[in-house]
């Protein structure tokens, strides 16, 4: 039996980049590369995180967009309820939420919970 896909999701708010915020894109980088980094941190000793990260070079993640703040809350509360663990980040001072990481999971297991959501471009 072939070993499950694991995979990290980071949901990155789209509409940061773009008017009335117009955040540059390493500014919005930065705040995916947080959130992953916090939940790679977070939960690193789960069984999964750690062979996630045994990958090296064959690590997959998947960087998906929120269209905004409120549907960002509102997919952490979603994955809260449902138990799958992740980290919202939050760029301080401003208290602005900015993006969430699940930590690694086995892909068919979180998958159905980000179907609405489309791959950042």
């Amino acid at each position: 039996m072939a070993a499950a896909v694991l995979v990290q999701y980071v949901v990155l708010r789209g509409d940061l980049a773009r008017p009335p915020r117009s955040w540059p894109l390493g500014a919005v980088v930065a705040q995916g590369c947080h959130a992953a980094l916090a939940a790679v941190h977070g939960y690193r000793e789960r069984p999964e995180t750690a062979a996630y990260l045994e990958q090296g070079a064959a690590m997959t993640t998947v960087v998906l967009e929120a269209p905004d703040e409120n549907s960002l809350l509102d997919l952490a509360k979603l994955l809260k309820e449902k138990g799958v663990e992740h980290k919202v980040w939050v760029e301080n001072p401003e208290g602005i939420p900015t993006c969430l990481a699940l930590r690694p999971y086995p892909k068919n297991l979180v998958q159905p919970h980000l179907r609405n959501f489309k791959l950042l471009k």
